[in-house]
């Protein structure tokens, strides 16, 4: 089913709007969640957690791509739970350093204006990443998105962990050069 579908069955109020979103979602929702989390039962839970917050922001909102939107918000809860189980956590699962390694470019308090700042250096973000080869746009959003460890992003595009850690150094060093070039502060 189609994303505007399944958000006119949101409209509706109809519970077939929770399936649909879990059969074209689902399985991408639970391995984000699982990247973060490092445990299939959190990641369950988050992905159900996800399907109650966009069945209550549904409406009033309609969002333009429902599967940005749903990995969005279930990104913001798995961090959430991540942070507020990590002493139990051992240091299992996410590692907060996949955002340290990218934090210097993003803003730290959200007021209107660092709202604002946020926005743009995301659109610059999208702008530079249409600017690499397709393997090295993969790794980054693998990394930095989805959260995916580097052994995980080697064995997927068949190539070494120290490739990855590498490319992806040096990619945030021409993120970085890209932005000051935008004049986005950093």
């Amino acid at each position: 089913m189609d994303d505007e579908k399944i958000i006119e069955l949101y409209f509706a109020r109809s519970e077939d709007a929770i399936t649909e979103t879990d059969r074209k979602y689902g399985e991408c929702c639970r391995n984000t969640a699982y990247g973060i989390l490092g445990s299939r039962e959190d990641s369950e839970e988050c992905t159900n957690d996800t399907y109650m917050k966009v069945w209550n922001v549904i409406p009033p909102q309609r969002p333009a791509k429902l599967g940005s939107f749903v990995l969005r918000i279930l990104r913001n809860l798995a961090i959430d739970m991540f942070k507020s189980r990590k002493t139990a956590r051992n240091g299992s699962g996410y590692s907060a350093v996949s955002f340290d390694e990218i934090a210097e470019f993003l803003p730290l308090a959200e007021t209107v204006e660092s709202t604002a700042d946020r926005n743009a250096v995301l659109k610059a973000i999208e702008r530079f990443l249409l600017t690499l080869p397709k393997d090295k746009r993969v790794m980054f959003v693998r990394r930095y998105f989805y959260c995916s460890k580097y052994g995980d992003i080697a064995k997927d595009l068949h190539t070494t962990e120290g490739n990855v850690t590498v490319t992806l150094r040096r990619v945030r060093e021409k993120l970085r050069k890209f932005l000051e070039k935008e004049g986005i502060g950093i």
